[in-house]
């Protein structure tokens, strides 16, 4: 009688093991493409988040240059503004930016709207903001319809000194 009740036992347990191995089955069909999708979001939000911490540290970067001793920096014919803008843009091509995408103005941070002079001595002392910008789909892993495409961008706030490199 025991062996009986044994061979019922594991003929139905067969059973029950091939019907689950078809429920995991569908399990996986439905939860698969929802977690293909969500890592798929996640790479996606991971980029824009790290283009955003690269313009910041760009825009951090670029207008520490101004608050140094710029004598010799910029090469001949080069504006300390200039330098400034080609510094930023190397830094972020290093990153995997392409230079020709981002955009970098400095302007007054009393009057927003003004072109600020770094090499300017009227202007020593006087605070400036650094704006860099790129455009999402320049740094989007996935094609950007233009209606969809918006501008990843940074502003510091810095004071234009000279504070002198000691040895």
């Amino acid at each position: 009688m025991f062996h009986s009740t044994k061979n019922l036992t594991s003929r139905s347990g067969a059973k029950s093991l091939i019907h689950r191995r078809g429920a995991v089955a569908v399990e996986f069909a439905v939860v698969a493409p929802i977690l293909v999708g969500v890592m798929f979001a996640m790479v996606t939000l991971n980029r824009a988040f790290e283009a955003q911490n690269l313009l910041a540290t760009a825009a951090r970067e670029g207008a520490r240059f101004a608050s140094m001793d710029r004598d010799g920096m910029p090469d001949v014919g080069m504006t300390g503004n200039e330098k400034l803008a080609e510094d930023i843009k190397s830094f972020l091509a290093s990153n995997g930016l392409e230079k020709d995408g981002v955009t970098v103005e400095v302007k007054d941070h009393e009057n927003p709207s003004a072109d600020f002079n770094i090499d300017d001595p009227a202007n020593d002392l006087k605070l400036f903001e650094v704006h860099v910008s790129v455009d999402y789909s320049a740094v989007s892993y996935t094609p950007v319809s233009g209606d969809s495409d918006y501008t990843l961008s940074s502003v510091v706030v810095f004071r234009n000194g000279r504070a002198t490199l000691s040895d």
